[in-house]
């Protein structure tokens, strides 16, 4: 309560900033390896970012082959040629059906320039993702999140996913579009929202405050999305300024993680756009 944008309406402005030319945080050092033709083929359609393409020898070529090796040589991906023998080392021994496509670890964005960028904008919108382990609605997620005008997306180091290959795909793109950070502590970096205006709010099927009331929509906020299975977690439910319920017709089953955040997102914009 009383967290709002800037006097008439003007763009909020951030209370601190951080030094600039901090750099953006690799995930880890070690690249991922996706496999498999169709796999391969959609990151590549979805310009995953990628270091090399490894084709076995003597593999049987279909369109999906061909199209994988015609578009990693138009982006200048390296295509490396390689025994089936040492694909299959390189794969542990997963189903690989003789394509490989090397994708470097994910840069993420430093939080605390993500939060300062986010202040700058006229209406902040973040979104945060509370054990959310499928990198497919991570992906999707990420996708909404541009979509709908979000500032950044962050998520836990630990105990969820991170942006994989497989979250990029999902994303459409979008990965590439929208500041990413990976935090620590989810309920620390929550806090450093609330003490810059942030009204933070939980989506919770439970929650007490209905969606289409939500006054908090158009000031500064940050969007928290649960994980797959139990919801938002303890600490950061107690953390939420508000636990927000998206209204539904009937009793049916919770939302997926992915859509209940595109409902929201929707919903936001729709209220932004109206003001």
């Amino acid at each position: 309560a009383g967290k709002t944008p800037g006097a008439a309406g003007g763009p909020y402005r951030p209370k601190v900033r951080v030094a600039p030319g901090r750099k953006a945080v690799p995930a880890n050092d070690v690249p991922e390896l996706l496999v498999g033709r169709n796999p391969v083929v959609e990151a590549l359609r979805a310009q995953v970012p990628a270091t090399a393409l490894y084709v076995a020898l003597g593999i049987d070529i279909d369109d999906r082959v061909n199209e994988a090796v015609r578009t990693a040589a138009n982006r200048s991906i390296p295509i490396l040629e390689v025994s089936r023998t040492e694909l299959d080392r390189m794969t542990g021994g997963v189903l690989h059906q003789g394509l490989g496509l090397q994708v470097p670890p994910f840069s993420y964005e430093v939080f605390e320039d993500m939060l300062v960028a986010a202040l700058e904008q006229q209406v902040p919108l973040l979104v945060a993702l509370d054990g959310v382990t499928d990198p497919r609605n991570l992906g999707a997620v990420v996708r909404s999140a541009a979509a709908f005008g979000a500032h950044g997306v962050f998520i836990p180091e630990r105990r969820a996913t991170g942006v994989t290959a497989t979250a990029w795909r999902a994303s459409a793109g979008a990965a590439a579009r929208i500041p990413i950070s990976q935090v620590t502590n989810l309920t620390r970096a929550l806090k450093a929202c609330q003490r810059e205006g942030f009204v933070v709010v939980g989506l919770d099927a439970d929650g007490e405050t209905d969606l289409y009331t939500l006054e908090a929509a158009v000031g500064p906020l940050v969007v928290v999305v649960g994980s797959e299975g139990r919801g938002l977690s303890r600490l950061v439910s107690e953390t939420c300024d508000l636990r927000v319920r998206i209204p539904m017709a009937s009793t049916v089953e919770s939302l997926n993680a992915s859509v209940a955040a595109a409902v929201a997102l929707a919903e936001e914009a729709r209220r932004r756009a109206a003001l």
